[in-house]
């Protein structure tokens, strides 16, 4: 049995019973190999509702895909087992068949949005290993998307002013940066790296272009409420 399909099953019996994984037990990927971990799992949990995008040190970007049964809309209640991490973040979604050269107007093809990237991990003690964490879909264990922006023109989301509580706590309540500085910047590192991976980018999906809140982990009885300016408020439950 190759590295892939060792760390894929483990990943896959990890979704399926809801228990995590040893990640001492398993050999680190290397990109190409964590890129078909993550294909092969996901052959076994469904459609695909989205994908992740970040910029790595070297090389091909971060990337992984969202299951469609973990996308909810505002107002939502997720499960947790253990603690959740929540990012605020600005989301792109797919209106149109994809077409090449889409960032020459992007505003024909997408739509802005605001949502909360839920966090989760399959594997224990993975924490510092970033090929680990890109094999286990980054990490992502679905999203809950807010409003869209309907009449959008086509311009970037660099800087943002936002605010985020998480029960008592407020994790951000102000000036806010897109990672990397350009959210549109985001979506075509993903358009041009993608190609078929999981299927390819489709119609309705949508496209995270990273935290603007950073990472915080909480748990279950946490009210999530988060507002972009420009874009709207989203909101779910920790349970």
């Amino acid at each position: 049995m190759t590295l892939a399909q060792t760390f894929a099953d483990a990943l896959i019996e990890a979704h399926r019973s809801g228990t995590r994984a040893d990640a001492a037990a398993l050999q680190a990927p290397d990109y190409a190999q964590a890129l078909e971990i993550q294909r092969r799992v996901q052959a076994t949990l469904g459609p695909v509702g989205g994908f992740k995008v970040g910029t790595r040190p070297e090389g091909a970007p971060m990337m992984a895909p969202i299951s469609a049964a973990k996308v909810a809309r505002s107002g939502a209640a997720r499960t947790v087992n253990g603690r959740m991490g929540i990012e605020l973040e600005v989301g792109l979604e797919l209106l149109t068949d994809p077409v090449p050269d889409m960032m020459a107007n992007p505003q024909r093809h997408f739509r802005p949005c605001v949502l909360i990237e839920i966090v989760d991990t399959r594997l224990t003690g993975a924490d510092d290993n970033a090929a680990m964490k890109l094999a286990d879909m980054q990490i992502n264990d679905g999203m809950v998307v807010g409003p869209a922006l309907d009449d959008w023109d086509g311009s970037d989301f660099g800087t943002a002013t936002a605010r985020l509580t998480c029960g008592e706590t407020t994790v951000v309540d102000g000036p806010v940066s897109v990672p990397g500085g350009s959210a549109l910047k985001n979506l075509a590192l993903l358009l041009d790296n993608l190609g078929d991976h999981c299927g390819g980018l489709a119609k309705g999906q949508i496209v995270i272009t990273g935290s603007v809140s950073g990472l915080a982990w909480f748990p279950a009885g946490t009210d999530v409420d988060g507002w972009i300016e420009g874009l709207g408020a989203v909101s779910c439950r920790l349970v």
